[in-house]
């Protein structure tokens, strides 16, 4: 008779296992814990269930029979359009996400799909709790745009960047009101904040830096850091790697001009090209990227093309994931699944 326990089949690996799975510019992020259990943050989009295919691959890639926790972050379609086609796929857990404040019109069938998934009992989460992915430690650091009152382990300390720094008007409301979590396996952070606008960003990092340090840092709006991005925020993070679930034409290499500063005094300068504000940071080692962009397909505003997943435009694109597996030690290699270029850190 064959056993499968928390909704693994097969040997379980004593490593943290991500996927980043591409949504053509949406998200999707399926975590996999050594002991066997699975979390997927986000579902990309609805798009005749392209998304959720793609999910559902990976799952069998990683050897799962169900998926024990999925975690909404916000109600947008490039993020829980996806829901429905997976739940029919594979079986899913608990479900999480915000609550229903402030929620557009426009988004309510992006929150019923999380409803329905959870059967009617979808789980609100706030600033500082857990969810219960055995072995990994994650926790909600905001939440309904309030952040955590009590800095996380290493963190505490005022933050120098904050003085003076630029500042700019609230984007949202659902981009302000998104669940954003870290990750913690031993000595590696991830940090997911998916599309949180700049002045929350700030909420977390000014005048206290709530967060300290992190290993990966998945980029904000999918690497346009336009509204996000602050750099009073990004100095705090301090990110060894950077990980950007792009589109071909989604998130990095966009340009948004209604971004409004509200720094007293007038804007204050910073580096507009998103890329290159990433690469600028002291102490980043890489950046990966689900795609090249073809907004801005200048090779000095892109990753080298053996850490981009996918070259293609949306139409020819075959979805080629990108692997993280950290071992309980820090050390963490990074895996491209276009051509098996891989690369290994280890956690600062």
């Amino acid at each position: 008779m064959l056993f499968a326990t928390a909704g693994v089949l097969g040997a379980q690996s004593k490593n943290l296992d991500i996927y980043w799975i591409d949504v053509e510019g949406g998200a999707s992020t399926l975590f996999v814990s050594p002991s066997g259990e699975s979390m997927l943050v986000d579902t990309g989009y609805e798009t005749d269930g392209r998304d959720a295919k793609r999910i559902m691959a990976a799952a069998q890639a990683a050897g799962l029979t169900k998926i024990d926790y999925v975690v909404i972050s916000h109600y947008h379609a490039d993020h829980a359009g996806g829901l429905p086609g997976v739940a029919k796929m594979i079986p899913i857990g608990r479900v999480y996400g915000r609550s229903d404040e402030e929620l557009e019109k426009a988004n309510e069938k992006w929150r019923n799909n999380a409803t329905e998934a959870a059967k009617g009992k979808l789980i609100v989460v706030k600033a500082g709790d857990t969810i219960p992915f055995k072995g990994v430690q994650t926790t909600v650091v905001i939440s309904d745009a309030k952040g955590i009152t009590k800095p996380l382990k290493g963190a505490g300390t005022a933050n120098p960047a904050c003085k003076d720094a630029e500042q700019q008007a609230a984007v949202g409301p659902e981009n302000q009101r998104m669940v954003g979590l870290m990750v913690q396996f031993g000595k590696f952070r991830l940090l997911n904040l998916q599309d949180l606008d700049w002045e929350r960003e700030m909420s977390l990092v000014c005048p206290i830096d709530e967060l300290g340090p992190i290993t990966l840092w998945h980029a904000s709006r999918h690497g346009g850091l336009d509204g996000s991005g602050a750099p009073a925020f990004l100095s705090a993070i301090h990110p060894q790697v950077i990980l950007v679930n792009n589109g071909p034409r989604k998130g990095m290499g966009q340009v948004d001009k209604t971004v409004k500063s509200t720094t007293p005094g007038g804007p204050k300068p910073y580096e507009k090209n998103s890329y290159l504000r990433m690469a600028k940071l002291s102490g980043v080692e890489d950046i990966w990227q689900g795609h090249l962009s073809l907004l801005d397909s200048d090779p000095a505003h892109n990753t080298a093309q053996n850490q981009i997943a996918n070259l293609e435009d949306t139409a020819d694109c075959k979805g080629n994931w990108i692997k993280a597996s950290v071992a309980p030690d820090g050390k963490f290699t990074i895996t491209n699944g276009r051509n098996n270029f891989s690369k290994t850190y280890t956690a600062r």
